[in-house]
């Protein structure tokens, strides 16, 4: 028996624009192998890293503070609420209809789940295309996720709510809810409609509503 992971998550770099408006990550040395050299004794060099960037970059996990002042910020969230998540995968191509409906979500089982919409966005990261007309849910459908007990809602898109206007529904539905978001993520066709659990842990930042994630899905164990 061999188990299977798919990496659901971008990778992050300096300069990466995840979305248009915030500042891209500085990512350089704080302490380079070089320098290191005149610290150590010789044969021993560490690299420390030093990174500058806003919460919202590359594959990120929203949780309630984000959109509510008296919400629970990632301290505060369960780690079982992001870990090993029943997965289902939601196929709703972007080039068919930009918005996702409650009618993608019915007749399947999503109470419990990590609800996951594949749009195939992804395609378009790290460009220009990326940031516009991209799909994303209605409020019907993040009324429909509500009533039904989803449990983290996911996108492979900028934004789970319609960024051409200024409102955010999805995101004000779902966080009231305590249902986690994940946004940005990617390899979701590398995935069966059902059968997999879902992970994406962000650090525990007290004050902070948002953080990247290494998303990733657990796929049943198979013969090999």
């Amino acid at each position: 028996m061999k188990r299977v992971f798919i990496d659901l998550s971008h990778t992050i770099e300096d300069g990466l624009v995840t979305y248009k408006g915030l500042p891209a990550p500085v990512i350089c040395d704080y302490l380079s192998r070089e320098k290191s050299r005149e610290i150590y004794e010789p044969g021993t060099e560490f690299q420390i890293a030093r990174i500058d960037m806003v919460a919202n970059t590359g594959t990120y996990l929203d949780c309630p503070f984000h959109r509510y002042k008296d919400g629970k910020d990632l301290a505060q969230i369960e780690i079982e609420c992001f870990t090993d998540l029943e997965g289902i995968v939601i196929r709703a191509d972007h080039r068919q209809n930009r918005a996702v409906d409650e009618s993608y979500f019915h007749g399947k089982e999503v109470r419990a789940k990590a609800v996951l919409v594949h749009t195939g966005w992804d395609v378009h990261w790290n460009s220009e295309s990326y940031f516009e007309n991209h799909p994303y849910l209605t409020e019907d459908a993040a009324e429909y996720l509500l009533r039904h007990g989803a449990r983290l809602v996911g996108i492979d898109s900028m934004n789970i709510d319609n960024t051409a206007r200024k409102s955010r529904p999805v995101h004000s539905v779902l966080l009231a809810a305590g249902i986690l978001i994940v946004e940005h993520l990617c390899n979701l066709d590398q995935l069966p409609d059902e059968g997999f659990t879902f992970t994406a842990i962000p650090p525990k930042f007290k004050g902070v509503g948002t953080f990247p994630v290494r998303a990733m899905a657990k796929l049943a164990s198979v013969l090999l």
